[in-house]
C-alpha cells in the first residue's frame, strides 16, 4: 500500500468566477484534503496563483494532477513539492497574551525569528513571521507557552526562481 506524503502545486488560472469553487470541488468531490490553497491575482489581473499542499499518494497525485490540467480554466500546472528551484514561503499572524512576566522572553523571539511584532496592545501583541513552513511551525511551538490567543497562517506560496537573476542579484559573501 502506497504511503501518502505532502506535495505543493502551483498552477496559473483564469481570474474569473467560480473558477476556485471549481477546483476545491475537485479536491472534495474524490475525498482528497486540501492542507492549505492560497490564490490570488497576478500581475496580470486576467490570470491569479492558486498554490495547494495537499496529502496524497503518489497514485492519488497523479490523478490530482490529470484532473486539474483537464480544468478549462488552468493555465499552468506544476509540482514544486522537491524543486530546489522553487522558494516555498509562508506567513501568520500570532497573536500572543502579553504579561511582565512573558514580555522579555516574547520580544527575545521575535527577534530570533526575524519576526515583527505589528501590533501591541496592553494585553496582547501581533507577531508576524514569515519564513519556510518549519519556521513558522517553530515559531508557534516556542510562542505556545507564553499564551497564543489566536493564529492565522497564508499556507504555502511558491515561486520558481528566475536563475539568472537570481546569480545577478545574489548578495556577495
Amino acid at each position: 500500500m502506497e504511503e501518502e506524503q505532502s506535495y505543493v502545486i502551483t498552477m496559473l488560472v483564469e481570474n474569473k468566477p467560480s473558477v476556485t469553487s471549481r477546483i476545491t470541488g475537485l479536491f472534495s468531490g474524490r475525498g482528497y484534503n486540501m492542507e492549505s490553497i492560497c490564490g490570488a491575482p497576478t500581475h496580470d489581473p486576467n490570470i491569479s496563483r492558486i498554490t495547494i499542499k495537499t496529502k496524497a499518494t503518489p497514485h492519488q497525485f497523479g490523478e490530482i494532477r490529470a484532473q486539474l490540467n483537464r480544468l478549462i480554466d488552468v493555465i499552468k500546472l506544476r509540482d514544486m513539492t522537491e524543486d530546489e528551484k522553487a522558494v516555498k514561503r509562508e506567513m501568520a499572524l500570532i497573536s500572543v497574551a502579553i504579561t511582565p512576566q512573558n514580555r522579555t522572553e516574547l520580544v527575545q523571539l521575535v527577534d530570533i525569528f526575524h519576526a515583527k511584532i505589528v501590533n501591541a496592545g496592553t494585553d496582547s501583541y501581533i507577531v508576524e513571521v514569515t519564513g519556510t513552513e518549519d519556521k513558522v511551525s517553530s515559531l508557534i511551538e516556542l510562542l505556545l507557552p507564553l499564551g497564543i490567543k489566536k493564529v492565522t497562517r497564508s499556507g504555502i506560496l511558491a515561486l520558481y526562481k528566475d536563475l539568472e537573476e537570481s546569480h545577478k542579484n545574489a548578495p556577495t559573501p
